[in-house]
């Protein structure tokens, strides 16, 4: 298998862990290519790392390696999983950051990751992404992995968003937002509103508001079937909403967006021994129990 290595540039403790795998990846004779921002970063920082780079970069990395390792968060997973598109290509995530449920490989055992991959020892677990459609204009299609989020842009006031489901109305949200999440943003943005952990395998969609008027108006789960239409009238002007994050502000126009189920899933390499629920224990401390010594 042909490696494709990516990462966060802007992180200082990027560059150690990938000039260390391309060491080993060359003394095991591993195939792998780099992402160019990464050759480049690591070649300014690290002159003596060229000859492991020359001849090893690829401006095209979703469509020529069979796997690519996504060094960084969360955030940077999202960001490769845009770059990979509706290619298929399967993405590891190296976590190099802090709370990592996508990037869920600690850096210290990525060599080891690879020996399992090469060995076999390895599954491929497809994720939805959600579909968005701005103003009806099916030429510029956005899609998402975890969730799009539609929210006030920094006045004091509150947002009016108009929800339908499959043509019939749900709610006008008051509230400082609106979070729309497939089961594996669930432990994203819409878990810190409030809203419920879905397994990965769940064919749902949630609805989660920020901070609703309403006390009463909580987070619905919806069949991932269901079309979903949000509209922001012109009188909650300006607003931002962000496909995984990547802000788009509204200051002029009423806006509509329909969301639905996108055609292509993101493909997610999995280690023999991952478990869900054990990372969901790990990482938001469940079942924790601090001792006297602590």
């Amino acid at each position: 298998m042909i490696y494709g290595i990516t990462g966060n540039t802007k992180k200082d403790r990027l560059w150690a862990p990938v000039l260390n795998l391309l060491k080993w990846l060359g003394e095991s004779n591993i195939p792998y290519l780099l992402n160019p921002s990464v050759a480049k970063g690591l070649s300014v920082r690290h002159p003596d790392a060229n000859p492991l780079i020359d001849g090893k970069v690829s401006d095209d990395l979703e469509n020529a390696a069979d796997i690519i390792l996504s060094f960084g968060g969360d955030g940077t997973f999202l960001n490769t999983a845009f770059e990979v598109g509706t290619s298929g290509t399967p993405i590891l995530g190296i976590n190099i950051g802090r709370l990592g449920f996508l990037a869920d490989v600690d850096v210290q055992i990525v060599e080891r990751a690879i020996r399992e991959m090469e060995a076999g020892r390895h599954h491929i677990e497809t994720r939805m992404a959600l579909e968005v459609q701005v103003n009806g204009d099916r030429d510029n299609l956005m899609w998402a992995l975890n969730e799009l989020v539609i929210t006030r842009s920094g006045a004091a006031s509150l947002i009016s968003i108009d929800v339908s489901v499959d043509g019939n109305h749900l709610n006008t949200y008051w509230a400082d937002g609106l979070v729309i999440a497939t089961p594996t943003g669930s432990t994203a943005y819409s878990l810190s509103a409030g809203g419920p952990i879905l397994s990965p395998g769940a064919r749902s969609i949630i609805l989660t508001p920020l901070a609703p008027h309403a006390l009463t108006v909580r987070p619905i789960v919806l069949p991932d079937t269901s079309i979903i239409t949000a509209r922001v009238l012109e009188d909650s002007l300006p607003f931002v909403y962000a496909p995984d994050g990547k802000s788009v502000l509204v200051d002029d126009v009423e806006t509509s967006f329909r969301i639905s189920k996108a055609d292509h899933t993101v493909n997610l390499v999995k280690l023999a021994n991952s478990d869900f629920f054990e990372t969901l224990r790990s990482k938001l401390m469940w079942g924790y129990r601090k001792s006297s010594s602590d």
